[in-house]
């Protein structure tokens, strides 16, 4: 791959609901053959992270981990945040919290949060309008006691929902792979910090370049949403597009994804 330019850049990558950092992969190989650092993470209880679920009491101790790498790099280390997918809400806590340390977040058919309103929004939204009886097909949820005043629910992808609807056009040995590799996960709706509507501030979170990037054979989140709620997001947005990419880029384009991620990063207005 063709790095252009020969700047050295530190790309942090989020993984999406009931993945983890093994998703990524193909995307960190590319990067890190381009010359660049590369961190992926496990979130809390997620991937190979070694906390079990019930022990994740919050949207932020879920986020910890990313916090953490934030909080951790150098002053002069401007970070290249990347999620996918429910992973969205995680890189908009961290820009918020540490706004300084961003020169760059790219949302993968991500909701971008909108500055002033719950983080939540656009998930909700979207789960409201696919609340057909075989919308998850066989996706469970379910209740995590947590004390009797704690309920949480949870949710598990299914082997037909994740061949039908996010891995359609991905190889068949990345969908074995996330078959065997995927955990239950909560999403939090009721969460503080996914609720709150002075979470995210334009002044922090609001001031980070942000790139959204539209994936448009989408069977989990249609391109066409996907373009709606980026430009919600307000001015300043970057809308960029995989072709032929479902809902798994880094399985089914991931040379595509990287080269775009690299793009991004070394854009003159990113740095």
């Amino acid at each position: 791959m063709d790095s252009g330019r020969h700047e050295r850049h530190h790309f942090v990558l989020v993984h999406g609901l009931c993945h983890g950092a093994w998703c990524w992969y193909k995307v960190a190989t590319a990067l890190e053959a381009a010359g660049h650092r590369v961190t992926a993470l496990d979130l809390a209880a997620s991937g190979a992270h070694p906390a079990r679920l019930h022990e994740v009491r919050s949207f932020e101790d879920y986020s910890r981990p990313l916090l953490d790498a934030v909080a951790a790099a150098p002053d002069g280390d401007r970070l290249v945040l990347v999620g996918h997918s429910f992973g969205g809400h995680n890189l908009a806590l961290a820009m918020e919290r540490f706004p300084r340390k961003v020169a760059v977040a790219v949302f993968i058919s991500a909701p971008m949060p909108v500055p002033g309103r719950p983080m939540s929004t656009v998930l909700e939204q979207h789960l409201e309008g696919d609340s057909t009886p075989d919308s998850f097909l066989d996706s469970t949820f379910g209740v995590m006691e947590r004390g009797l005043e704690n309920p949480a629910e949870t949710f598990l992808l299914g082997p037909e929902w994740m061949s039908q609807r996010m891995y359609q056009l991905s190889p068949a040995e990345d969908l074995t792979l996330a078959k065997t590799l995927v955990r239950p996960a909560q999403m939090f709706l009721g969460d503080e910090a996914m609720a709150g509507e002075n979470v995210l501030t334009w002044d922090r979170y609001g001031a980070v370049s942000r790139v959204f990037v539209v994936t448009e054979e989408d069977r989990t989140w249609p391109a066409e949403e996907q373009l709606e709620a980026a430009a919600s997001c307000g001015p300043g947005v970057e809308v960029r597009a995989i072709r032929g990419a479902d809902h798994m880029p880094m399985f089914s384009k991931p040379a595509e994804l990287a080269q775009l991620i690299l793009e991004v990063a070394q854009a003159d207005k990113y740095n």
